[in-house]
């Protein structure tokens, strides 16, 4: 009995912690994979939604170049519709939620499970922006190159020069001022 005791003692026991960080591997695993399939779920209805907006977009005019719709797919899927709005899911995952940064922090322009209502809130966002855009245009006017005349370059390399030689001249007066008091 005495060396049943012995073997069981002096035998290491690594066959516990190694069998508990196996099972620690696969239920990790197993969250892991949780996590893809939920983010493959986003990005899926991210995607839905890029594709009911796609009628509006098409109707932008190619020379509105503000908006740059994509999906991001990071650790939070995103689906971009300009620099500084984006429509994320929800906590829950089933929640669209349309958001616009700021410079005072995170706007939340409209949320909800329907797709229509935030196809709406985006068409109501893009026809802002276009109008912002139009304003902005007529305050300062933007005047397009011509295609005959190239545009005029200004003496940039001329001013160099000019600079070069009045620094230079400026260091022959001096050195000539300076060995004239010597004289």
């Amino acid at each position: 009995m005495s060396d049943v005791q012995s073997t069981a003692t002096t035998e290491p026991q690594p066959t516990r912690l190694r069998d508990a960080l196996r099972k620690a591997r696969i239920e990790a695993a197993d969250r892991t994979g949780v996590v893809v399939e939920l983010r493959d779920a986003e990005v899926a209805r991210l995607e839905i939604l890029n594709e009911a907006l796609d009628p509006l977009f098409a109707q932008v005019p190619e020379k509105v170049d503000l908006f740059d719709r994509g999906v991001s797919q990071g650790e939070t899927p995103r689906l971009w519709i300009d620099v500084v709005a984006h429509i994320l899911m929800g906590r829950d995952k089933r929640i669209y939620r349309f958001v616009q940064d700021t410079r005072f922090g995170r706007i939340v322009l409209a949320e909800s499970h329907d797709v229509p209502v935030i196809v709406d809130a985006v068409t109501d966002y893009v026809a802002r922006r276009m109008i912002e855009r139009e304003h902005a245009m007529v305050a300062t006017p933007m005047v397009e190159p011509s295609a005959e005349e190239p545009p005029k370059r200004r003496g940039g390399f001329g001013m160099f020069v000019l600079g070069f030689l009045l620094g230079a001249a400026a260091l022959f007066g001096l050195a000539l001022f300076a060995s004239l008091k010597n004289l």
